[in-house]
């Protein structure tokens, strides 16, 4: 069991509900704060952002390697993706402000460490790395270096992999780990869950776990709790008609109402 701010994260606890902001404030901050609101109303203990900014992820080119081919993306230019997605950082303070204000835990998945740095000078109380991360072992370290809690997606990750991440993590000073079982796909067929593995990651690496779900229903992410999730991660937008990069597979606030009260 660990603390993130005074919310106790551990298997005697319910479970530690995030609402996953992403890309779904469409380049409005007044329509992020407005999510944030909803995610505060509707039950979430916490919101998650990203901490990027186009050039920071990739180069502009039209290349072939840097065009999206299948899937929900497909088509996409990289850096024009990111740069449609991403949360600036020139907003990272006035959402912090507004978060803590309204009483709703935020923080970010940072994806280098100029990232790191803006997060810790916003005091953030956590970290997120995502799937797509678990292999940046500099990265790793720098965040551990930081001491605060560190929650880890696993959705691109060998079991090797997963364990020189904790590894990095540990050696360098994070005593607060938690792994999300995650499946990479976007949206997620609920019948590829495959929430055996949180029991196995916990016994594995002896750490809390929990699901970061890419499912459309809450099914998955109710069930998870019965195998042993401390915490549940799921994308969240106010209305998926609004559209954007990541409104199919994001709830709405009715259903985060009903996951709050189903677990």
């Amino acid at each position: 069991m660990f603390k993130i701010k005074s919310r106790n994260i551990g298997p005697t606890e319910t479970p530690y509900i995030i609402a996953e902001l992403s890309a779904n404030h469409n380049g409005s901050i007044d329509l992020a704060k407005k999510t944030i609101k909803s995610a505060k109303d509707n039950g979430a203990h916490a919101v998650k952002i990203q901490t990027y900014e186009a050039h920071t992820m990739t180069i502009k080119s039209n290349k072939d390697d840097f065009i999206i081919k299948g899937g929900l993306w497909d088509g996409y230019n990289l850096y024009d993706l990111y740069d449609e997605a991403k949360t600036p950082f020139k907003w990272h303070e006035e959402l912090f402000k507004y978060a803590n204000k309204i009483g709703i835990d935020i923080f970010s998945s940072p994806f280098d460490e100029s990232a790191v740095d803006l997060l810790e000078s916003l005091n953030t109380p956590a970290y997120k790395v995502a799937s797509f991360e678990l292999i940046d072992i500099p990265l790793i370290k720098y965040i551990a270096k930081t001491g605060k809690p560190i929650l880890m997606s696993t959705g691109m990750s060998s079991e090797e992999e997963i364990s020189e991440a904790i590894e990095a993590a540990r050696s360098n000073g994070a005593n607060d780990i938690l792994l999300f079982h995650c499946i990479s796909s976007y949206p997620a067929p609920v019948e590829h869950a495959n929430l055996n593995m949180i029991p196995i990651l916990k016994k594995r690496f002896n750490v809390e776990v929990g699901l970061s779900d890419h499912t459309l229903s809450n099914l998955a992410a109710t069930l998870s709790v019965a195998k042993g999730a401390v915490a549940i991660e799921k994308h969240f937008i106010l209305d998926r008609s609004l559209k954007g990069p990541d409104s199919e597979f994001s709830m709405e606030p009715s259903q985060l109402s009903s996951l709050v009260s189903e677990t």
